[in-house]
């Protein structure tokens, strides 16, 4: 039996928002609560690396050709412009200017890598990884590997990396994250399409000393949330069809009232946490670098978790959401202001689709 567009987006799409929430909440309360933080140290970033497209894209622009409101964008959200790449840009090119840039601040060569992770929910293809794409555009000779876990994605390539050269297992990895949401997102829908922006960010992972890396870090995930963000069509559950594509079930849809109450909470939450296993407060952070959500979302969590605004490192209002690339895009120009130093206890924080998140305490 074929399925119309209204009964196959009705298989995926979720309920609403005023069912789904409270319960979802309650669970992810529990998920945040079992995530149990370890413990991942002699490792340490010897370089990073970030890129944007050149295209600019303002407020402004947006209200003159899709009709959104510029200063509602801005009063809602924080954000400005943001960044699209150009129809013959895909990830993978936007993450190889990353790691170029990366490779050259640590003055290493693309042949000297020995692990290559991608972290991006949206690959060039669906197959093969866009990591193998990346490792040959690179020009290294090394194992590559994508991670999908949207807005966390860069925390969790960044714990599977450090596990990689922490034991030995590797000497350098190469670890990035890039995203393309212009491509996946309704440019009609008014409440979505002016949040996010595409970008690339890279780290480059070497052995450091026994009490660099991970004081503390945290993975998390709570798929009872799974469809508050989330792209219904296009996987093995729901593929491309005519049906799904009349449906604009394509593209990523978004529950943003929930999401706002779940990323505070997870934030205050996880980071809390995270200080707590490695022995420290808010006071003793140097920086703290979070997913470039919402700048209302950061501003509450960061009141909650007593750090002043000048430790929270901002850049949404120029970029947007840049979803997996936001935390190393972030930190990159941290890092280039002169914001981070060895030794500095610097906090990284991811969240967003899954439901996921990532929070790490990271020695510098």
């Amino acid at each position: 039996m074929r399925l119309t567009a209204t009964e196959a987006g009705a298989a995926v799409l979720p309920a609403p928002a005023e069912s789904l929430a409270p319960p979802a909440a309650e669970r992810s309360r529990a998920a945040r609560a079992s995530a149990r933080p370890a413990r991942l140290t002699g490792f340490q970033v010897v370089a990073t690396g970030s890129y944007v497209p050149d295209v600019v894209i303002t407020n402004e622009a947006l209200e003159r050709t899709h009709g959104f409101e510029a200063d509602w964008v801005r009063e809602r959200t924080g954000i400005r412009e943001r960044r699209h790449a150009a129809p013959h840009q895909a990830t993978s090119d936007l993450c190889l200017e990353a790691c170029r840039r990366c490779l050259r601040a640590a003055g290493a060569r693309p042949e000297d890598v020995d692990l290559l992770i991608v972290a991006s929910h949206t690959p060039d293809l669906s197959m093969p990884a866009t990591a193998n794409l990346l490792q040959d555009k690179l020009g290294a000779a090394c194992g590559a590997f994508d991670i999908q876990a949207a807005c966390s994605g860069f925390l969790y390539a960044l714990a599977v990396g450090a596990q990689f050269v922490a034991t030995g297992n590797a000497r350098l990895c190469l670890v990035t994250a890039g995203d393309i949401p212009s491509r996946i997102i309704n440019p009609a829908d008014r409440l979505t399409y002016p949040l996010f922006g595409d970008a690339a960010g890279a780290v480059l992972l070497a052995a450091g000393a026994p009490g660099q890396g991970f004081l503390a870090y945290q993975l998390g995930s709570d798929g009872s949330g799974a469809l508050l963000l989330h792209r219904p069509a296009g996987g093995s559950l729901l593929p491309l069809s005519e049906e799904a594509l009349a449906a604009n079930l394509h593209y990523f849809q978004m529950d943003g009232k929930p999401v706002y109450r779940w990323a505070v909470q997870t934030i205050v939450e996880s980071v809390g946490a995270v200080l707590r296993q490695a022995g420290l407060t808010a006071a003793d952070v140097q920086l703290f670098v979070p997913h470039q959500a919402n700048l209302r979302i950061l501003r509450s969590a960061a009141e909650r978790l007593g750090l002043p605004p000048e430790k929270v490192w901002t850049n949404l209002d120029r970029y947007g959401n840049t979803v997996a690339a936001s935390v190393p895009l972030a930190l990159d120009e941290a890092v280039a202001a002169g914001r981070v130093r060895r030794g500095d206890p610097v906090v990284l924080c991811g969240f967003g689709s899954g439901l996921s998140w990532g929070t790490a305490l990271l020695s510098w």
